[in-house]
């Protein structure tokens, strides 16, 4: 790695967006460091970035470790908590959602992101770096069925925003991307043709204005932003 040389890590990076966000990111010249639970997928990635990569469960206190560990005490430019958790699918109405399965959902969407940047906010700051915490519409948006994700999601908006208020040096952004047709989008509508949402990847360069734009911490919803020409 060369000095110059940008660093981000990336959770939930073996698929959708995250993967989307990686290779774009090791197209142009970072050095990645890349976590998601599926290790075969994982590896696809690795082998297409050239990134660091360790399969691991972002809600394992361990993993969050030895992640830091990779981490270490030179700069991170970027971390990207986009590991995230749908809960049950077919998404149930509150009324009957699981408590124990809630208690995971916000384990790893919110709990998790939390314990990744305490970890790792030394590491940033000696950069200057920018924490993005993916958001969704269903953080503000009441939608049936959404309720634990939209839940979990609204609440690390808020933590996201604290981050900003104590972190005023620091670039902190909770981004939605919006609708996209992945994996997890697919699983809350089971069965369903969800073709007509957008790849990925078409998403990302929105992200990329947003990292290069010096706007203010805070929300930001991909529909909104330009892209980066």
């Amino acid at each position: 790695m060369t000095e110059n040389k940008r660093r981000a890590l990336i959770t939930g990076a073996s698929a959708g967006f995250g993967r989307a966000v990686a290779l774009e990111l090791a197209e142009q010249g970072w050095d990645l460091i890349i976590t998601a639970r599926g290790a075969d997928r994982l590896e696809a990635v690795r082998t297409a970035t050239g990134a660091r990569a360790m399969a691991g469960d972002i809600s394992d206190p361990a993993h969050r470790e030895r992640l830091a560990e990779v981490v270490g005490s030179g700069g991170l430019d970027l971390v990207i908590n986009n590991a995230s958790a749908l809960g049950p699918s077919p998404l149930p109405s509150l009324e009957r959602y699981p408590l124990d399965e809630l208690g995971a959902v916000l384990a790893t969407n919110v709990i998790a992101p939390l314990a990744v940047i305490q970890a790792v906010l030394p590491a940033v700051r000696a950069s200057d770096g920018i924490v993005v915490n993916i958001s969704s519409d269903a953080a503000v948006g009441a939608y049936e069925g959404w309720g634990g994700y939209g839940a979990s999601k609204a609440a690390l908006d808020q933590l996201t925003a604290v981050l900003g208020a104590e972190n005023p040096g620091l670039r902190i952004y909770s981004f939605d991307p919006g609708d996209m047709r992945t994996d997890m989008h697919q699983a809350a509508f089971p069965g369903e043709d969800i073709s007509d949402r957008p790849e990925p990847r078409t998403v990302v360069p929105a992200l990329m204005h947003l990292l290069e734009s010096k706007l203010p911490s805070g929300r930001y919803v991909a529909s909104e932003l330009p892209v980066v020409s």
